[in-house]
């Protein structure tokens, strides 16, 4: 990813404190528990248990919840430490504003970074640009979102990593051509003064791997979606004290401003790309015979896929105190027919590439597809991906409104989905109000694609509900351990009900 679609996407969203694929999106009222299907209730309940629309908001008198300026953000890899990691936020933060104060000596810290891009990388960032509810006890509950999610993984071989990281200097070429004034010449690969570095153009290998032996174990998982949500749930029957049945749906217009699906095995490699033209990059003739191509001017990135997704709940009630939701979320596809590139499994004999700079892994995408890269990329007209579609089980105990505890399981329907969680996450956590107006959150969970870990929260509750603001993260243990494996937060201040 380069500077200019880094500054683009941070510019956008423009608060910036902050991990798995997002089980309760940017809900950071849930963020602290871990814990989300049968708790919430207004237009966070989108996407996640759309069912419990038909509770009502839970505060008296009040039927409409409006809120704006949610997120979360978070980063994870389970072989760097938090300084580690703030040194990569710090990298992406300096391309993004083209400062090039970084706290750090790279030269030094090479070697780390290299062991950070072969574990896996996770970066995900979700913002609700406005939410708004009606809740009532006849009409049910109606809800609609905007929402950003951006949400990136990789894992890269050891080989691969050179080339990233090193680019035509590699160790896996063994010879290089360079270039003084008028004079280019080939020299083998090895120990050079720096002048004769810089003048390296490309890295040639005399006994050349195929991509997908190159790049054996390596993946990239890349989307850029914003979703435009709706959601309508009721009671069907029933009465809250003994048993009550409640049942939502919901759809979500989906624009996608960038995704790269790449996976290799050794035998076999997939990829599939489609990006804004604001990402930068140069494809060379590769886009002269790509049926989609696409340029656009602005620094706004556009739309290059188009979808919709699906939401079904149900959920039920009793004694008051009990409550038990199944949802099945997010079925149906993106379409993409913008800048679409796939790659074909060809011998990797040279390469016209600088490595990277820094710990800002993200630009891997543009060292992949960029002309000269690591692939040969190939038009095409159209790419259909299904949706990281989930399935969602949860259940719940409330103690008057003093206590609220519950667990959550959620499940992948196509792993393989970018954006998708690998495997079930579950998760126990809840609330505790020990004053009217103050909430505390906790929680613990594991599973999906990272290590356990335990949840904390704080909510302001003012005037009976009328306003609330709060923060949280995924992840206690980085407050207070150096070698904790994530960076995470959520941020909300401004929730109304009247």
């Amino acid at each position: 990813m380069n500077r200019k679609s880094l500054l683009t996407f941070l510019v956008c969203f423009s608060f910036l404190p902050f991990l798995n694929a997002q089980t309760e999106y940017s809900a950071y009222t849930a963020v602290g528990k871990g814990v989300a299907t049968t708790f919430l209730t207004d237009y966070q309940s989108l996407g996640i248990n759309v069912s419990a629309l038909g509770y009502g908001t839970g505060y008296s008198g009040k039927r409409s919840t409006i809120g704006t300026t949610e997120f979360s953000l978070g980063m994870y890899s389970p072989q760097l430490t938090k300084e580690g990691l703030k040194n990569t936020f710090q990298d992406i933060w300096d391309a993004a504003f083209k400062n090039d104060k970084s706290g750090f000596n790279w030269d030094e810290k090479r070697e780390a970074a290299a062991r950070f891009v072969e574990s896996d990388f996770h970066l995900n960032f979700d913002y609700n640009w406005l939410g708004y509810s009606f809740q009532s006890e006849k009409f049910g509950g109606i809800a609609i979102s905007v929402r950003e999610r951006y949400q990136f993984q990789s894992k890269f071989n050891e080989t691969t990593t050179d080339i990233l990281f090193r680019g035509s200097l590699s160790n896996y070429f063994d010879s290089l051509t360079i270039v003084f004034g008028s004079d280019t010449s080939r020299i083998a690969n090895g120990n050079y003064s720096q002048d004769t570095l810089n003048a390296v153009i490309e890295g040639t290998a005399s006994n050349p791997l195929r991509v997908s032996e190159l790049t054996d174990g390596s993946r990239v998982k890349f989307v850029w979606n914003r979703e435009y949500n709706i959601g309508y749930g009721r009671k069907l029957f029933g009465s809250d004290s003994s048993f009550a049945l409640y049942a939502g749906v919901g759809a979500r217009f989906i624009q996608s401003m960038a995704m790269t699906d790449f996976e290799s095995d050794g035998n076999t490699v997939r990829f599939h790309s489609s990006t804004s033209p604001s990402y930068g990059i140069d494809f060379g003739a590769a886009a002269a015979s790509n049926p989609s191509a696409y340029t656009s001017s602005g620094n706004m990135p556009s739309m290059v896929g188009a979808g919709y997704g699906l939401d079904f709940a149900l959920s039920a009630k009793f004694l008051k105190v009990f409550t038990v939701a199944a949802a099945v979320n997010n079925i149906g596809a993106v379409t993409y027919n913008r800048n679409v590139y796939t790659i074909k499994d060809t011998l990797v004999s040279s390469v016209r590439l600088n490595g990277l700079e820094d710990f800002n892994v993200t630009q891997s995408v543009n060292q992949l597809l960029s002309d000269g890269g690591l692939v040969q990329a190939e038009g095409q007209r159209k790419y259909v991906v299904n949706n990281p579609a989930t399935i969602r089980l949860g259940a719940s105990y409330k103690f008057k409104e003093l206590l609220h505890v519950g667990i959550d399981v959620v499940a992948p329907f196509n792993r393989d989905s970018p954006g998708s969680i690998k495997n079930p996450v579950w998760a126990l956590g809840g609330d505790i109000r020990p004053l009217k107006w103050l909430q505390l959150s906790l929680g613990f969970y594991g599973g999906g694609n990272y290590k356990a870990h335990i949840p904390v929260g704080i909510n302001f509750i003012l005037k009976g509900g009328a306003y609330e603001f709060g923060f949280a993260s995924r992840d206690a243990l980085v407050f207070f351990l150096k070698d904790a494996n994530s960076i995470s937060a959520a941020f909300g201040f401004a929730r109304i009900r009247f």
